[in-house]
């Protein structure tokens, strides 16, 4: 005992036995570096990452008869989430995507996704972000940008249509008020909080239809007031919006005087 005591030099080596320290866990994403890139997609479906924030992607080439669908600001360590018509998510990390040097690659190389649907939108999901989803059968409900972010090549079923019913609406939630507007023309507005808030179904009947069904749809704050946005990209006021609330469901009353030729809220 008192040749290998802990207080003599050869003691005082001696191993002892502990907790072992806590391993850290890695994500693959701890290894990409951070960079800015713009995603692009284009009218056909192929995709690209061009390098940095690009504001102007006026001189942004495409294959013959192809052109500019839709694209965001993101970086390499992002996901980005396509939505499609068929209701499904699917969700693309940003270092994977084909560089911008070419004309970029199909995204259905990416994801399973047949010819007879298209992509309806791509967004960044945010922690706390919420989408409105509906389907042109006028059904639709909230859901988290986290449930649509699956990172499957199948991936989510989120939305579920019924027969010849197809994704209309993909919108972030930015207000207390809904309004919906139908093929027929006609816009009904409601409070947000009548929408369920689910990560996967049918949802809830948003406005009735004699005749064809959902065509657009957003969300407002009722103090700024409902608008749509003409090709220009200004700002057109709906002065009495307040005369087309009514509840959740309802048929609703045609849109005033001079709103879109489209019928939808932008463009």
């Amino acid at each position: 005992r008192d040749r290998y005591s802990n207080r003599t030099e050869l003691g005082a080596r001696r191993t002892t036995f502990a907790d072992a320290p806590i391993a850290l866990a890695l994500s693959a994403e701890a290894f990409v570096t951070r960079e800015p890139i713009t995603v692009v997609l284009s009218q056909k479906g192929w995709i690209r990452a061009l390098k940095g924030k690009i504001d102007d992607l006026s001189t942004v080439k495409y294959k013959d008869g192809d052109g500019y669908y839709l694209s965001l600001h993101a970086e390499t360590t992002d996901r980005i989430v396509l939505f499609a018509t068929d209701g499904r998510a699917f969700a693309l990390a940003g270092d994977k995507l084909p560089g911008g040097r070419g004309l970029g690659e199909p995204v259905r190389l990416s994801i399973d996704l047949g010819e007879e649907h298209d992509i309806l939108a791509m967004f960044l999901p945010k922690p706390d972000g919420e989408r409105l989803i509906a389907a042109s059968s006028g059904y639709g409900f909230v859901v988290s940008d986290e449930e649509c972010a699956a990172m499957r090549r199948s991936g989510k079923q989120v939305l579920n249509l019924d027969d010849g019913a197809k994704t209309a609406v993909v919108a972030p939630i930015q207000g207390d008020m809904v309004a919906v507007v139908g093929e027929n023309r006609k816009l009904v507005v409601f409070k947000t909080e009548e929408l369920p808030r689910m990560g996967r179904g049918k949802g809830v009947k948003l406005q009735a239809y004699k005749d064809g069904g959902l065509l657009d749809a957003l969300t407002f704050k009722a103090d700024e007031g409902l608008a749509w946005y003409d090709t220009s990209g200004r700002r057109r006021d709906v002065p009495d919006w307040k005369d087309y609330v009514a509840k959740r469901a309802a048929a609703g009353r045609m849109v005033p005087r001079g709103f879109s030729r489209s019928g939808k809220f932008v463009g």
